[in-house]
Protein backbone atom coordinates (compact mmCIF):
# COMPACT_ATOMS: atom_id res chain seq x y z
CA UNK A 1 0.00 0.00 0.00
CA UNK A 2 1.73 2.96 -1.18
CA UNK A 3 1.96 5.69 2.15
CA UNK A 4 0.87 8.80 1.33
CA UNK A 5 2.82 10.38 4.06
CA UNK A 6 6.34 8.79 3.61
CA UNK A 7 7.77 9.93 6.63
CA UNK A 8 8.03 8.54 9.96
CA UNK A 9 7.60 10.39 13.19
CA UNK A 10 8.25 14.14 11.04
CA UNK A 11 11.31 12.87 9.34
CA UNK A 12 12.53 11.22 6.48
CA UNK A 13 12.36 6.91 7.42
CA UNK A 14 16.11 5.79 8.08
CA UNK A 15 17.17 2.28 7.33
CA UNK A 16 19.64 0.72 7.23
CA UNK A 17 20.75 -2.29 5.10
CA UNK A 18 24.11 -4.81 5.59
CA UNK A 19 25.29 -7.55 3.92
CA UNK A 20 26.99 -8.79 0.84
CA UNK A 21 30.11 -10.53 -0.44
CA UNK A 22 28.20 -12.33 -3.19
CA UNK A 23 25.47 -11.43 -5.91
CA UNK A 24 23.13 -14.16 -3.96
CA UNK A 25 23.61 -11.17 -1.50
CA UNK A 26 23.42 -8.26 -2.94
CA UNK A 27 21.02 -7.93 -5.13
CA UNK A 28 18.13 -9.00 -2.88
CA UNK A 29 19.63 -6.31 -0.27
CA UNK A 30 18.94 -3.93 -3.45
CA UNK A 31 15.57 -4.96 -4.69
CA UNK A 32 14.61 -4.52 -0.93
CA UNK A 33 16.00 -0.89 -0.71
CA UNK A 34 14.20 -0.28 -3.85
CA UNK A 35 11.17 -1.54 -2.47
CA UNK A 36 11.25 0.98 0.68
CA UNK A 37 12.17 3.86 -1.99
CA UNK A 38 9.05 2.73 -3.82
CA UNK A 39 6.69 2.82 -0.72
CA UNK A 40 8.97 5.79 1.19
CA UNK A 41 10.76 8.17 -1.51
CA UNK A 42 12.31 9.93 0.88
CA UNK A 43 13.70 6.84 3.35
CA UNK A 44 17.40 7.45 3.99
CA UNK A 45 18.89 4.47 3.31
CA UNK A 46 23.07 3.76 4.23
CA UNK A 47 24.17 0.33 3.43
CA UNK A 48 27.18 -1.38 5.34
CA UNK A 49 29.06 -3.97 3.64
CA UNK A 50 32.81 -5.54 4.00
CA UNK A 51 35.97 -3.56 2.44
CA UNK A 52 37.05 -5.23 -0.97
CA UNK A 53 34.12 -7.74 -1.30
CA UNK A 54 31.85 -6.59 -4.49
CA UNK A 55 29.05 -4.43 -2.80
CA UNK A 56 31.39 -1.87 -2.79
CA UNK A 57 31.01 -1.59 -5.98
CA UNK A 58 27.22 -2.64 -7.14
CA UNK A 59 25.49 -0.83 -3.97
CA UNK A 60 27.23 2.95 -5.12
CA UNK A 61 26.69 1.80 -8.53
CA UNK A 62 22.70 1.07 -7.72
CA UNK A 63 22.15 4.95 -5.97
CA UNK A 64 22.86 3.93 -2.52
CA UNK A 65 25.85 5.20 0.31
CA UNK A 66 28.00 2.53 1.65
CA UNK A 67 30.13 2.01 4.38
CA UNK A 68 32.84 -0.67 4.57
CA UNK A 69 33.71 -2.79 7.60
CA UNK A 70 36.92 -4.29 7.97
CA UNK A 71 35.34 -7.51 8.91
CA UNK A 72 36.27 -10.76 6.95
CA UNK A 73 35.05 -14.35 7.26
CA UNK A 74 36.93 -16.83 9.62
CA UNK A 75 39.68 -19.39 8.10
CA UNK A 76 38.64 -23.28 8.20
CA UNK A 77 42.01 -24.48 6.83
CA UNK A 78 44.38 -22.32 8.82
CA UNK A 79 43.04 -21.98 12.26
CA UNK A 80 45.79 -19.73 13.26
CA UNK A 81 44.76 -16.85 10.76
CA UNK A 82 41.46 -16.24 12.88
CA UNK A 83 43.60 -14.57 15.93
CA UNK A 84 43.88 -11.93 12.66
CA UNK A 85 40.15 -12.53 12.17
CA UNK A 86 38.86 -11.79 15.39
CA UNK A 87 40.47 -8.35 15.59
CA UNK A 88 38.76 -7.39 12.46
CA UNK A 89 35.66 -8.57 13.73
CA UNK A 90 37.10 -6.40 16.89
CA UNK A 91 37.16 -3.30 14.88
CA UNK A 92 34.05 -3.85 12.73
CA UNK A 93 32.04 -4.04 15.85
CA UNK A 94 33.48 -0.49 16.76
CA UNK A 95 32.74 1.00 13.70
CA UNK A 96 29.48 -0.07 13.47
CA UNK A 97 28.30 0.95 16.66
CA UNK A 98 29.69 4.11 15.60
CA UNK A 99 27.19 3.87 12.64
CA UNK A 100 24.38 3.28 14.19
CA UNK A 101 24.76 5.81 16.90
CA UNK A 102 25.48 9.14 13.91
CA UNK A 103 23.02 7.74 11.69
CA UNK A 104 20.08 6.53 14.24
CA UNK A 105 17.79 4.24 12.05
CA UNK A 106 14.55 3.33 12.37
CA UNK A 107 15.19 -0.26 11.19
CA UNK A 108 17.94 -2.31 10.20
CA UNK A 109 17.63 -5.36 7.76
CA UNK A 110 20.35 -8.32 7.48
CA UNK A 111 20.39 -10.04 4.16
CA UNK A 112 23.65 -12.52 5.30
CA UNK A 113 27.24 -12.13 4.92
CA UNK A 114 30.22 -10.71 6.62
CA UNK A 115 29.28 -7.12 7.26
CA UNK A 116 25.85 -8.25 8.49
CA UNK A 117 26.86 -9.46 11.58
CA UNK A 118 28.67 -6.76 13.53
CA UNK A 119 26.19 -4.17 11.68
CA UNK A 120 23.02 -6.15 13.10
CA UNK A 121 24.44 -7.07 16.39
CA UNK A 122 25.19 -3.27 17.03
CA UNK A 123 21.45 -2.48 15.96
CA UNK A 124 20.20 -4.58 18.49
CA UNK A 125 22.76 -3.51 21.31
CA UNK A 126 21.14 0.19 20.88
CA UNK A 127 17.54 -1.02 21.05
CA UNK A 128 17.09 -0.97 17.26
CA UNK A 129 14.72 -3.41 15.66
CA UNK A 130 16.00 -5.59 13.16
CA UNK A 131 14.71 -7.80 9.95
CA UNK A 132 16.83 -10.67 8.88
CA UNK A 133 16.89 -11.75 5.79
CA UNK A 134 17.50 -15.52 5.13
CA UNK A 135 17.85 -16.82 1.63
CA UNK A 136 18.82 -20.26 1.60
CA UNK A 137 17.15 -23.62 3.02
CA UNK A 138 20.26 -24.49 5.39
CA UNK A 139 20.10 -21.13 7.34
CA UNK A 140 23.91 -19.41 7.67
CA UNK A 141 25.99 -18.61 10.58
CA UNK A 142 25.58 -15.16 10.87
CA UNK A 143 21.79 -15.27 10.51
CA UNK A 144 21.52 -17.65 13.31
CA UNK A 145 23.75 -15.61 15.74
CA UNK A 146 21.41 -12.33 15.08
CA UNK A 147 18.35 -14.63 15.30
CA UNK A 148 17.20 -14.56 18.69
CA UNK A 149 17.48 -10.27 19.01
CA UNK A 150 15.62 -9.89 15.97
CA UNK A 151 12.02 -9.06 15.45
CA UNK A 152 11.62 -10.60 12.37
CA UNK A 153 12.85 -13.22 9.86
CA UNK A 154 12.04 -13.07 6.25
CA UNK A 155 12.18 -16.85 4.70
CA UNK A 156 11.95 -18.49 1.43
CA UNK A 157 12.07 -22.39 2.68
CA UNK A 158 9.51 -24.10 4.66
CA UNK A 159 10.67 -26.08 7.61
CA UNK A 160 12.62 -23.14 9.31
CA UNK A 161 12.17 -23.33 12.70
CA UNK A 162 14.79 -25.44 12.64
CA UNK A 163 17.41 -22.79 12.89
CA UNK A 164 14.92 -19.73 14.15
CA UNK A 165 12.13 -18.85 16.54
CA UNK A 166 8.92 -20.29 14.34
CA UNK A 167 7.12 -16.98 15.79
CA UNK A 168 9.40 -14.64 14.39
CA UNK A 169 9.57 -16.36 10.57
CA UNK A 170 7.32 -15.19 7.69
CA UNK A 171 7.61 -16.62 4.48
CA UNK A 172 7.94 -13.86 1.58
CA UNK A 173 10.76 -15.52 -0.62
CA UNK A 174 13.77 -13.95 -2.21
CA UNK A 175 13.42 -10.86 -3.70
CA UNK A 176 14.90 -10.71 -7.22
CA UNK A 177 16.36 -8.12 -10.00
CA UNK A 178 13.31 -6.39 -11.49
CA UNK A 179 15.59 -6.03 -14.92
CA UNK A 180 14.72 -10.08 -15.40
CA UNK A 181 11.05 -9.87 -14.98
CA UNK A 182 10.51 -7.07 -16.91
CA UNK A 183 12.15 -8.02 -20.13
CA UNK A 184 9.17 -8.43 -22.58
CA UNK A 185 11.24 -10.03 -25.62
CA UNK A 186 9.84 -13.27 -27.03
CA UNK A 187 12.44 -16.38 -26.54
CA UNK A 188 13.07 -16.40 -30.05
CA UNK A 189 13.68 -11.90 -30.08
CA UNK A 190 16.04 -13.09 -27.01
CA UNK A 191 17.89 -15.37 -29.17
CA UNK A 192 18.67 -13.06 -32.05
CA UNK A 193 19.85 -10.24 -29.97
CA UNK A 194 21.85 -12.43 -28.22
CA UNK A 195 23.62 -13.49 -31.87
CA UNK A 196 21.76 -16.95 -31.98
CA UNK A 197 19.83 -18.60 -33.97
CA UNK A 198 16.32 -18.42 -33.02
CA UNK A 199 15.01 -21.68 -34.24
CA UNK A 200 17.80 -23.66 -32.48
CA UNK A 201 17.80 -24.82 -28.48
CA UNK A 202 19.58 -22.61 -26.10
CA UNK A 203 21.97 -24.06 -23.05
CA UNK A 204 23.04 -20.80 -20.89
CA UNK A 205 25.87 -22.32 -18.83
CA UNK A 206 26.08 -19.40 -15.60
CA UNK A 207 28.76 -20.10 -12.72
CA UNK A 208 28.08 -16.42 -11.51
CA UNK A 209 30.27 -13.41 -11.85
CA UNK A 210 32.89 -14.92 -10.27
CA UNK A 211 32.70 -18.51 -12.03
CA UNK A 212 32.22 -21.83 -11.07
CA UNK A 213 35.83 -23.85 -12.41
CA UNK A 214 33.83 -27.22 -12.64
CA UNK A 215 31.40 -25.72 -15.00
CA UNK A 216 34.19 -24.40 -17.22
CA UNK A 217 36.47 -27.74 -16.69
CA UNK A 218 33.36 -29.55 -18.31
CA UNK A 219 32.47 -26.97 -21.38
CA UNK A 220 36.18 -27.29 -21.68
CA UNK A 221 36.56 -31.17 -22.08
CA UNK A 222 33.43 -31.57 -24.12
CA UNK A 223 31.57 -28.14 -26.17
CA UNK A 224 34.82 -27.26 -28.32
CA UNK A 225 35.06 -30.36 -30.66
CA UNK A 226 31.71 -29.64 -32.75
CA UNK A 227 29.94 -31.41 -30.17
CA UNK A 228 27.55 -28.41 -29.50
CA UNK A 229 26.95 -28.32 -33.49
CA UNK A 230 26.55 -32.44 -33.79
CA UNK A 231 23.93 -32.38 -31.28
CA UNK A 232 21.82 -29.67 -32.63
CA UNK A 233 21.88 -27.18 -29.56
CA UNK A 234 23.31 -23.62 -29.21
CA UNK A 235 25.74 -22.95 -25.96
CA UNK A 236 26.07 -19.40 -23.97
CA UNK A 237 28.93 -19.88 -21.32
CA UNK A 238 29.60 -17.52 -19.03
CA UNK A 239 32.79 -18.04 -17.45
CA UNK A 240 33.33 -15.47 -14.84
CA UNK A 241 36.49 -13.01 -14.22
CA UNK A 242 38.54 -15.77 -12.39
CA UNK A 243 38.99 -17.85 -15.44
CA UNK A 244 38.04 -15.89 -18.03
CA UNK A 245 41.09 -15.92 -20.07
CA UNK A 246 41.99 -20.00 -19.89
CA UNK A 247 38.47 -20.40 -20.83
CA UNK A 248 38.40 -17.95 -23.86
CA UNK A 249 41.41 -18.85 -24.74
CA UNK A 250 40.01 -22.71 -25.30
CA UNK A 251 37.48 -21.10 -27.28
CA UNK A 252 39.24 -18.72 -29.63
CA UNK A 253 41.81 -21.75 -30.25
CA UNK A 254 38.96 -24.15 -31.44
CA UNK A 255 36.35 -21.19 -32.82
CA UNK A 256 33.55 -24.32 -31.92
CA UNK A 257 30.12 -23.66 -33.93
CA UNK A 258 26.96 -22.12 -32.14
CA UNK A 259 29.21 -21.76 -28.97
CA UNK A 260 29.52 -17.83 -27.12
CA UNK A 261 32.10 -17.50 -24.94
CA UNK A 262 32.05 -14.27 -22.28
CA UNK A 263 33.50 -13.43 -18.71
CA UNK A 264 30.38 -11.84 -17.70
CA UNK A 265 26.67 -11.78 -19.13
CA UNK A 266 24.84 -8.13 -18.64
CA UNK A 267 21.61 -8.63 -19.29
CA UNK A 268 20.50 -11.30 -17.35
CA UNK A 269 16.87 -10.79 -18.35
CA UNK A 270 17.42 -11.65 -22.36
CA UNK A 271 19.95 -14.24 -21.31
CA UNK A 272 16.78 -16.21 -19.37
CA UNK A 273 14.26 -15.67 -21.90
CA UNK A 274 16.51 -16.86 -24.66
CA UNK A 275 17.61 -20.08 -22.65
CA UNK A 276 15.91 -23.33 -22.59
CA UNK A 277 17.95 -24.80 -20.91
CA UNK A 278 19.91 -23.03 -17.87
CA UNK A 279 23.10 -24.90 -15.81
CA UNK A 280 24.25 -23.65 -13.02
CA UNK A 281 25.57 -23.47 -9.13
CA UNK A 282 22.60 -23.68 -6.79
CA UNK A 283 22.71 -20.51 -5.11
CA UNK A 284 19.68 -19.17 -3.09
CA UNK A 285 19.47 -15.88 -5.61
CA UNK A 286 19.64 -18.08 -9.06
CA UNK A 287 17.33 -20.50 -7.47
CA UNK A 288 14.33 -17.55 -6.77
CA UNK A 289 15.17 -16.31 -9.99
CA UNK A 290 15.06 -19.38 -11.84
CA UNK A 291 11.18 -20.70 -9.78
CA UNK A 292 9.68 -16.96 -11.12
CA UNK A 293 11.06 -17.42 -14.26
CA UNK A 294 9.90 -20.85 -14.78
CA UNK A 295 13.29 -21.82 -15.95
CA UNK A 296 14.76 -25.04 -16.51
CA UNK A 297 17.72 -26.45 -14.69
CA UNK A 298 20.67 -28.28 -13.98
CA UNK A 299 22.22 -27.52 -10.81
CA UNK A 300 25.87 -27.75 -9.79
CA UNK A 301 26.04 -27.12 -6.48
CA UNK A 302 29.42 -25.83 -5.00
CA UNK A 303 31.20 -27.39 -2.36
CA UNK A 304 32.81 -24.74 -1.39
CA UNK A 305 30.18 -22.74 0.55
CA UNK A 306 29.47 -22.93 4.60
CA UNK A 307 27.90 -26.01 5.70
CA UNK A 308 27.19 -27.19 1.71
CA UNK A 309 23.94 -25.13 1.74
CA UNK A 310 24.08 -25.38 -2.12
CA UNK A 311 23.85 -28.96 -2.39
CA UNK A 312 20.66 -28.39 0.44
CA UNK A 313 19.63 -25.46 -1.61
CA UNK A 314 19.20 -27.82 -4.77
CA UNK A 315 17.90 -30.93 -2.78
CA UNK A 316 14.80 -28.64 -2.13
CA UNK A 317 14.38 -28.28 -5.65
CA UNK A 318 15.30 -31.73 -7.13
CA UNK A 319 13.07 -33.95 -4.62
CA UNK A 320 10.10 -32.02 -5.94
CA UNK A 321 11.10 -32.36 -9.38
CA UNK A 322 11.79 -29.20 -10.50
CA UNK A 323 15.37 -29.18 -11.13
CA UNK A 324 17.69 -31.65 -12.09
CA UNK A 325 20.86 -31.77 -9.65
CA UNK A 326 24.38 -33.09 -10.42
CA UNK A 327 27.16 -33.55 -7.66
CA UNK A 328 30.08 -31.07 -8.54
CA UNK A 329 32.79 -34.49 -8.28
CA UNK A 330 30.49 -35.83 -10.91
CA UNK A 331 30.00 -33.16 -12.69
CA UNK A 332 33.06 -33.96 -14.97
CA UNK A 333 31.44 -37.36 -15.90
CA UNK A 334 28.03 -36.57 -16.13
CA UNK A 335 27.08 -32.80 -16.55
CA UNK A 336 27.65 -33.21 -20.85
CA UNK A 337 25.51 -36.22 -21.05
CA UNK A 338 23.03 -34.65 -18.94
CA UNK A 339 22.43 -31.67 -21.01
CA UNK A 340 22.37 -33.42 -24.09
CA UNK A 341 19.82 -35.88 -22.71
CA UNK A 342 18.15 -33.51 -21.46
CA UNK A 343 17.98 -30.10 -24.22
CA UNK A 344 16.26 -32.45 -26.48
CA UNK A 345 13.42 -33.67 -24.29
CA UNK A 346 10.79 -31.04 -24.73
CA UNK A 347 7.92 -32.56 -22.93
CA UNK A 348 10.89 -33.07 -19.70
CA UNK A 349 11.88 -29.67 -19.86
CA UNK A 350 8.28 -28.62 -19.85
CA UNK A 351 7.49 -30.37 -16.79
CA UNK A 352 10.40 -29.21 -15.30
CA UNK A 353 9.55 -25.81 -16.01
CA UNK A 354 5.88 -26.28 -14.43
CA UNK A 355 7.37 -28.02 -11.50
CA UNK A 356 9.75 -25.14 -10.61
CA UNK A 357 7.26 -22.51 -11.49
CA UNK A 358 4.93 -24.12 -8.40
CA UNK A 359 7.61 -22.96 -6.24
CA UNK A 360 8.11 -19.61 -7.33
CA UNK A 361 7.21 -16.92 -4.26
CA UNK A 362 6.57 -13.58 -6.12
CA UNK A 363 6.46 -9.56 -4.98
CA UNK A 364 8.44 -11.16 -1.98
CA UNK A 365 10.45 -7.56 -1.84
CA UNK A 366 7.01 -5.92 -0.89
CA UNK A 367 5.97 -8.44 1.48
CA UNK A 368 9.47 -7.67 3.37
CA UNK A 369 8.35 -4.04 3.68
CA UNK A 370 4.90 -4.73 5.10
CA UNK A 371 6.80 -7.06 7.62
CA UNK A 372 9.36 -3.60 8.07
CA UNK A 373 5.84 -1.59 8.73
CA UNK A 374 4.68 -4.13 10.65
CA UNK A 375 8.07 -3.41 12.94
CA UNK A 376 7.64 0.06 12.77
CA UNK A 377 4.21 0.20 13.98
Amino acid sequence: MKKENNNIAGRPLRVMVSGGGTGGHIFPALSIAAAVRRRYPDADILFVGADNRMEMERVPAAGYPIVGLPVSGFDRSNPLRNFKVLYRVFRSVMKAHKLVKNFRPDVAIGVGGYASGPTLKAAQWAGVPTLLQEQNSYAGVTNRFLAKGARRICVAYPDMQRFFPADKIVMTGNPVRADLTANTMTPEEAKKALGFDPEKPLVAVVGGSLGARTLNDAMIANALDGAVEAAGFQLLWQTGKRDAERCLAAVEAKKPEGVQASAFLSDMGAVYKAADLIVARAGAGTISELQILGKPVILVPSPNVAEDHQRKNALALADRDAALMVADADAAEMLWTAINALIGDKERLAELSANISKMALRNSDEKIVDEIEKILK
